[in-house]
């Protein structure tokens, strides 16, 4: 049967995403340089013309667009997990357990989804740079979001989600580097008591 033009506009979305995730997921564990876009193409099951037909700025552009579709997942998840409990000053350390459990079963390969990427580009691509900035500031917007609306004011609120994100991913290193969950849960529980204080 003769496919419709909804069906050809589904089966190229579907190898656009799946080219868009497996990027996603290379640059995360493999960084920029580590990952290429004959990998890509091979593990997503899309053909090379494929890739640059979605992407034809190459591999930069699918690496700008691998970025903000993480940025986009993980402020998804971390909304959706601090909406579990009404106070931040359990929320967050929940969230911390939550992402310990995740990392620990992921081996210990599913850290920070941009991290990797950040840091070998820094000072070599300003384009994929900003796109890096950019999803570290829309999740301190979801932690700052919470805290908003649980009643602390700015700037209180905005240093505090700052400082979330940023122990977050230092706990997170660290647990990877030491194959232990411990330092997010650790980094949990002394958030919860300093989020508490300014309740």
């Amino acid at each position: 049967m003769q496919k419709t033009q909804d069906d050809r506009a589904g089966d190229a979305r579907g190898t656009r995403d799946r080219i868009l995730e497996t990027a996603a997921r290379l640059l995360q564990h493999q960084g920029y340089e580590g990952t290429g876009i004959k990998q890509i193409a091979r593990e997503a099951r899309a053909t090379l013309g494929s890739v640059y037909h979605f992407f034809p700025g190459g591999k930069q552009e699918l690496a700008i667009a691998a970025i903000q579709h993480s940025d986009r997942e993980f402020a998804d998840m971390l909304r959706a997990a601090l909406a579990v409990k009404e106070d931040p000053a359990e929320a967050v350390p929940a969230v911390f357990d939550a992402l310990a459990d995740a990392l620990r079963a992921s081996d210990w390969a599913d850290g920070c989804p941009v991290t990797t990427t950040a840091l070998e580009t820094s000072g070599t691509s300003p384009e994929i740079q900003r796109v890096c900035a950019a999803a570290f500031q829309s999740w301190q917007a979801a932690v700052h979001d919470k805290l908003r609306t649980s009643g602390i004011p700015d700037p209180d609120a905005r240093e505090l989600a700052a400082t979330v994100v940023n122990t977050l991913g230092g706990a997170e290193v660290s647990a990877q580097v030491l194959r232990d969950d411990e330092p997010l849960r650790i980094a949990g529980r002394h958030l919860a008591r300093l989020i508490a204080g300014y309740r």
